[in-house]
């Protein structure tokens, strides 16, 4: 299968490149980061140096994946979406020593334009909605939208959103069911996809 890496990129030393890796125009992979198998990185992406992505992330355009940010597998980020890695910059102070980690959950969505302040956990499976800016982490299989983003319920391993309200649920797509309450969303079956 192989490695696809466009002319236009830029690909540092001490990068390691999973098996199935597309790379597209203008992308520039920093030295020391580690992009797992099956990975598609989209037009004018820039991933830090040591930043790690899982099997199957999938980096859409315009992206920068900054150094602290850290990457599970079968993550979506949707065009321009942004990270932060220092909570109050200054152009005119060295905060390098100040990078806060980020860790995107396997499976998690985050959508075009949304906003994901440094310092916070995105459960596995959760979905941040298009031009959403998190100030906090999010649940597995957790919702969020707004600005600031704010909780609207729960999705399935799909993508689809669940019906509100507690107790066993059953997503009208793919029919996993799972067990909501207030705080969490729990798989009652293994999931086939």
């Amino acid at each position: 299968m192989g490695v696809f890496v466009h002319p236009t990129a830029v690909v540092d030393d001490d990068v390691v490149l999973g098996e199935g890796t597309r790379i597209w125009h203008f992308v520039h992979v920093s030295r020391g980061a580690r992009i797992g198998e099956n990975c598609v990185l989209g037009q004018n992406v820039f991933v830090g140096a040591n930043v790690q992505l899982g099997n199957g992330v999938k980096v859409q355009n315009n992206v920068s994946i900054y150094e602290g940010v850290e990457i599970e597998d079968d993550v979506f980020l949707g065009p321009s979406c942004v990270f932060t890695n220092v909570l109050e910059p200054r152009a005119f102070i060295e905060k390098k020593t100040e990078f806060r980690r980020t860790r995107v959950g396997r499976g998690a969505s985050v959508g075009a334009n949304a906003t994901v302040l440094c310092g916070h956990e995105l459960g596995a499976y959760c979905l941040i909605g298009a031009g959403s800016v998190l100030i906090k982490g999010a649940r597995e299989y957790e919702v969020l939208v707004g600005n600031p983003a704010r909780s609207i319920g729960w999705a399935c391993r799909c993508g689809v959103r669940l019906a509100p309200g507690h107790g066993e649920r059953a997503c009208v797509a793919c029919s996993l069911r799972y067990d909501v309450d207030a705080s969490s969303c729990r798989p009652l079956m293994r999931a086939t996809f």
